[in-house]
């Protein structure tokens, strides 16, 4: 084999810089596509803590069972109002069974959110396009208020 050859056969990678690029911007593309997605479902997740938390509180202060989920229902989408998180769908289911119980003895309310998250805008091809977030909180009720 001459010089010649061999000096051309050592040379000729011409356009793998170009396709070592490609597949390198693709690979950090997935990764910050993914720290954003962990990233927003973090926030999320407490946030919709917090609103489990302010709805069972807001319907634990109620004086009777409606009020109570009216009340959990409206501080629920405050605080995600107020966090500016918005949810493709969001459930607040009251467990308000507390307000049964006879005054005097131990009673409580539990709230739980559920929110499902939107990724669409960011998520590439073969990512989760949603995520499904919920939280469950319980508040005692007054033992000695009167529960109508």
């Amino acid at each position: 084999m001459t010089t010649r050859m061999r000096r051309r056969i050592d040379t000729d990678d011409e356009g793998s810089v170009s396709l070592e690029t490609t597949i390198g911007a693709f690979a950090v593309s997935v990764v910050i596509a993914m720290v954003i997605i962990f990233g927003r479902y973090a926030i999320a997740s407490n946030t919709i803590d917090l609103a489990a938390h302010d709805a069972a509180r807001a319907a634990s202060i109620a004086r009777d069972a409606d009020a109570a989920q009216r009340g959990a229902q409206a501080a629920a989408e405050a605080t995600l109002s107020d966090q500016s998180l918005t949810c493709s769908t969001l459930t607040v289911e009251v467990d308000v069974t507390g307000f049964d119980i006879p005054v005097g003895e131990p009673a409580e309310v539990t709230a739980t959110i559920t929110c499902v998250l939107d990724f669409s805008d960011i998520a590439l091809p073969g990512m989760p396009g949603s995520a499904t977030v919920t939280a469950t909180y319980t508040s005692p009720l007054d033992t000695y208020r009167s529960r109508t």
